[in-house]
């Protein structure tokens, strides 16, 4: 009995190892595998975990310091008695101790804005993580559909392929029929042997963009790595109804490179906010509670009654104004001033980025979308041209060169389909990015 339970988790065990090995991924799969796994993404994640704990900080400036301090100690000989405050030679013990509590009441306005200026530094950072994610996530995409393009590539080929074998076969029984002659034969075998050689490369290239994707989503078994061959068809959309300016407008408001470049000046302003503060007196309030106890008997009973006939009280405000610190002041103005004309500059390129990049992504895809409807076109002036000279190949009409030829050229076209096909998807995908349709709500 022990045996056949043995046997059957031996076989479960090995179903799932290989279920588990034939694991094909999805796009939508391979997005959240990214979005969760990618260093990039985890770094960004933690600027902003950090940025958390920079508030936490800044917070803390407007708290009171609050500090303790109690000293035990035997002293023997000549020594100070710190409740008689006269030399004694001979042998105590001493306990002093206390708190002091500190405020900063003013200070140029510099804690409140750099309070101000970590919450502008958090939005930065959640605006990096939303790039990081929306540069990783259109990678991989563009990763995953390389893949699927290499297949469908792949298999154009093959189905040629299998069309030249039938071809071959029955140019075989022709030729030894003496109706076509031995150089057809030689010329059909020739394409098939071409033919075998750009299956291998295109196998080869398959390989190499299914290694890649797994690579960028750090699978470390990539050999065993593939992804779902599903049928992606050209989506549905509306995008390219709209002008580019509307496009354009929408990108300024909703794309994360000028977010961040916004951000970045503002916390350039608040910098030289901050930096002018050092020019205003710094006003600190100040309380304080000490107590003294010392005898030559630790254990005198009357320790609780010195503590508090020797304690004592201070209290007060302690102002402190600049007046020369070495220039260091008027320079980090300085400095921050230069920093808020840079970044105003980066801002200025920021959107002349974006706008360019908006502009080309509209091109790029009323050219993509032109090129995979003229491909289309190609392709069935192609079969058409294929099925004539098949039919004249067929009663001897037309020589065996010539009939590869036409075959050639629609396998060509059969492939630049595949290819505009998917450039198409990915470029409309990259334009919906623009007009701020998230990757995640994109359909794929």
């Amino acid at each position: 009995m022990k045996v056949k339970i043995s046997i059957i988790c031996f076989v479960l065990f090995g179903m799932l190892a290989t279920q588990a090995q034939e694991k094909k991924w999805t796009l939508r799969e391979c997005l959240e595998y990214a979005l969760e796994n990618n260093i990039t993404i985890k770094q960004s994640a933690l600027n902003l975990e950090a940025a958390e704990i920079d508030k936490l900080a800044a917070l803390g400036n407007f708290v009171p310091t609050v500090n303790t301090s109690a000293t035990l100690s035997s002293n023997t000989g000549a020594n100070i008695n710190p409740v008689t405050n006269t030399f004694e030679s001979t042998t105590f013990t001493s306990l002093t101790g206390g708190f002091n509590l500190g405020l900063t009441l003013f200070d140029g306005l510099r804690n409140f804005r750099q309070l101000q200026r970590v919450k502008l530094n958090r939005l930065v950072n959640q605006y990096n993580l939303g790039k990081s994610k929306d540069d990783i996530a259109l990678f991989v995409a563009n990763s995953y559909l390389q893949v699927l393009l290499n297949k469908e590539s792949l298999k154009v080929i093959e189905k040629q392929h299998d069309i030249t074998l039938e071809q071959l076969k029955r140019t075989k029984d022709l030729v030894e029929a003496g109706v076509l002659p031995q150089g057809d034969l030689l010329e059909i075998e020739a394409t098939s042997a071409d033919e075998l050689t750009r299956i291998v490369q295109a196998q080869n290239a398959v390989l190499i963009a299914r290694v890649g994707l797994a690579q960028t989503l750090l699978i470390k078994d990539y050999e065993k790595f593939d992804i779902a061959e599903q049928d992606y068809l050209v989506p549905s959309t509306s995008i390219l109804d709209k002008s580019v300016d509307e496009i354009r407008s929408t990108a300024r408001q909703s794309r994360y490179e000028v977010q961040i470049a916004e951000q970045n000046k503002l916390l350039a302003e608040k910098d030289l906010q901050i930096a002018r503060g050092a020019y205003y007196p710094t006003l600190n309030a100040f309380f304080g509670y000490n107590t003294r106890w010392a005898d030559n008997d630790f254990f005198d009973r009357d320790i609780v009654k010195q503590l508090y006939e020797n304690d004592g009280f201070s209290y007060g405000l302690q102002l402190s104004v600049p007046i020369l610190n070495r220039f260091s002041s008027r320079v980090n103005v300085k400095r921050s001033k230069v920093n808020v004309k840079r970044t105003a500059f980066q801002l200025e390129q920021a959107e002349l980025d974006l706008d360019s990049n908006v502009y080309q992504a509209y091109l790029d895809a009323k050219g993509s979308a032109e090129a995979y409807e003229a491909s289309l076109v190609a392709v069935k002036a192609q079969e058409r041209a294929y099925e004539y000279a098949k039919d004249r190949y067929d009663v001897g009409r037309t020589n065996a060169f010539d009939f590869s030829q036409s075959k050639f050229r629609l396998e060509n076209a059969q492939s630049n389909e595949v290819q505009a096909k998917f450039d198409y998807i990915f470029k409309i995908k990259v334009l919906e990015l623009y007009f701020g349709i998230k990757l995640a709500d994109i359909k794929l």
